[in-house]
């Protein structure tokens, strides 16, 4: 039971059990009405509660989601100012092309992570390299279809890298299974 039912059910008893003294006791009509005020105000301080409880939850996961993505942006190695807080000018060079969440420091992030994570191995290789493409995938599923000219560009790039990066160590980028 949710307080605000407990609360509910509070009210609707001290009405009831009001009324009844009211017959009983022959309160008059100021003494009544200053315990009806009183039993409202206490709903009211109940309801008021209920509502910060849930905001502080609310609060409480909003905080926990931006201290995640504030520990992601640190991992990925960007120490900048707090992304909130960015001028339009600071957000735009941000996303330049040489700017850190542009398309060539991104892209060297994700075949970075694909590359070092294969260790020269061809199936890590393949592995990383459709699982940066599914990734890709699903973040159009994500997006709600074509994802920007930004995003794209960025992966074209990444898979060239990777691409490359096979090739130099002789692997080819058809998949021969088929």
């Amino acid at each position: 039971m949710t307080i605000s039912s407990h609360v509910t059910h509070a009210h609707l008893y001290s009405n009831n059990t009001l009324t009844q003294r009211a017959n009983t006791n022959n309160m008059n009509g100021i003494e009544l009405s200053a315990t009806r005020f009183s039993m409202q105000e206490q709903s009211f301080s109940y309801s008021s509660t209920s509502l910060k409880l849930q905001n502080s939850f609310m609060d409480d996961t909003f905080e926990k989601n931006h201290e995640a993505f504030q520990s992601f942006l640190n991992d990925i190695g960007y120490n900048g100012q707090s992304l909130a807080q960015l001028s339009q000018e600071n957000a735009a060079a941000l996303v330049d092309e040489e700017g850190f969440f542009g398309i060539s420091q991104t892209a060297e992030r994700i075949a970075g992570f694909v590359i070092s994570g294969s260790r020269d191995d061809e199936d890590r290789f393949r592995s990383g390299r459709e699982g940066m493409l599914q990734g890709f995938e699903d973040a159009k599923t994500v997006w709600g279809g074509e994802l920007p000219e930004i995003s794209q560009k960025t992966m074209e790039r990444a898979t060239k890298m990777v691409d490359e990066a096979m090739h130099a160590l002789g692997f080819s980028i058809i998949n021969e299974a088929i």
